[in-house]
């Protein structure tokens, strides 16, 4: 019969919690793999339904409305754009499309140009009143437009800008000045600060340090501020269709209704609708391909600190 020495019993209580602990952790991370392979599962079955979905808009972008109602599965015959002219004439698209890329460039570019120095300001200068500042603009990211719409057009009105592109212009602005704010101060603090202590001790005044050091770092989180500005003022609806009452002053999206609604009694052209859709969604499409790496690189280090 054999004899269990004391350090062998010692030994065995020990390393049998041990023992359990690393089985305990196996399953978890086998749990977490699991869960990870069904999530990546899920996200490129969502991938490619949206992929699929642009590709069927415009397929039926070339076909027309008697075709795509008998098969809407089926694919144009030919790749004839009378659907994109009828929509640039009939829908006034060429208009909305001029009125959507200067209000949109104009927009945008205002926005990051405001919002520049004051997300560095108040990255860079901590007291009450730059946190008072920064919990301000926080708390304004939690605002509806819905919330805000009826005020903002009586404000309009009563400075006749309800229906002008500039009173839009600086509805955009004021809108997304919260998040642009937030958004850059906090890719200002992941800055290193030795190159701007260097600067002020040459005598550089804090706003060459601003221009001449902090913009060229700064490019990636502008460019993905700018970006993300040029989306959402050109995808913008709510306040575009509230504002603005004359069809000269329409933006894509809201000649896009228009555009609905006059098919509601001139007979549905399904043909133009997508071409329009087409017109639309496109060029963000095209842009955000073009600086997609970028707009990702920019988020993942604004969001670092």
């Amino acid at each position: 019969m054999t004899e269990i020495t004391p350090t062998e019993s010692a030994v065995q209580p020990a390393s049998a919690p041990r023992r359990r602990r690393h089985k305990r952790g196996a399953a978890i991370r086998n749990d977490r793999s699991v869960l990870r392979g069904i999530g990546l599962v899920v996200l490129w079955l969502f991938v490619a339904l949206n992929i699929g979905w642009m590709v069927w808009m415009v397929i039926q972008a070339f076909r027309d409305t008697r075709s795509i109602l008998s098969d809407p599965w089926g694919l144009p015959t030919s790749f004839d754009p009378i659907n994109f002219v009828t929509a640039w004439t009939v829908g006034d698209f060429a208009t909305a499309t001029l009125n959507s890329v200067v209000t949109t460039t104009v927009s945008s570019v205002l926005t990051v140009a405001v919002a520049a120095p004051a997300a560095y300001y108040l990255s860079r200068v901590d007291n009450k009143l730059t946190q008072s500042l920064t919990m301000y603009f926080v708390l304004g990211l939690g605002i509806p437009a819905q919330v805000i719409l009826i005020p903002l057009f009586v404000m309009l009105n009563q400075v006749y800008l309800t229906d002008s592109l500039i009173g839009l212009n600086l509805v955009y602005i004021g809108v997304s000045m919260p998040f642009t704010v937030f958004l850059l101060t906090a890719f200002f603090r992941s800055l290193p600060l030795e190159m701007e202590e260097a600067a002020a001790l040459d005598g550089t005044t804090a706003f060459g340090t601003f221009w001449r050091i902090t913009l060229p770092l700064a490019k990636g989180g502008i460019v993905t501020a700018f970006v993300l500005q040029v989306i959402s003022h050109w995808n913008e609806t709510l306040l575009a269709l509230t504002l603005m009452q004359s069809t000269e002053n329409y933006t894509l999206p809201v000649a896009l209704i228009s555009f609905i609604q006059q098919q509601t009694y001139s007979g549905a052209d399904w043909g133009g609708l997508f071409a329009g859709l087409c017109i639309v969604v496109i060029p963000m499409l095209i842009i955000y391909l073009w600086l997609g790496r970028r707009l990702t690189e920019g988020l993942t280090l604004g969001m670092g600190k």
